[in-house]
């Protein structure tokens, strides 16, 4: 679906957790996240730090929609 999005111009970040996953799908933008259980979160942080890890993936997201890519291209820290 990631793919059939970004043809009609839209571009798309894939988060996940197993990133050879999202690249066997063809996702172009692709955003490791921390555990399947819980993608965007840590449940065994207090609430303020785990509200900062869920920004800092957000915003990282965020980035590699700004980011004109030509192939897969995973966005690390």
């Amino acid at each position: 679906m990631v793919k059939e999005i970004e043809r009609t111009g839209i571009p798309v970040v894939h988060m996940c957790t197993v990133v050879p996953i999202s690249l066997t799908v063809g996702a172009n933008r692709i955003v490791p996240t921390i555990a399947i259980p819980h993608p965007l979160g840590n449940p065994s942080l207090d609430p303020i730090d785990e509200k900062k890890l869920r920004r800092k993936l957000i915003e990282k997201a965020l980035k590699a929609l700004e980011t004109e890519v030509v192939d897969q291209t995973v966005f690390e820290d």
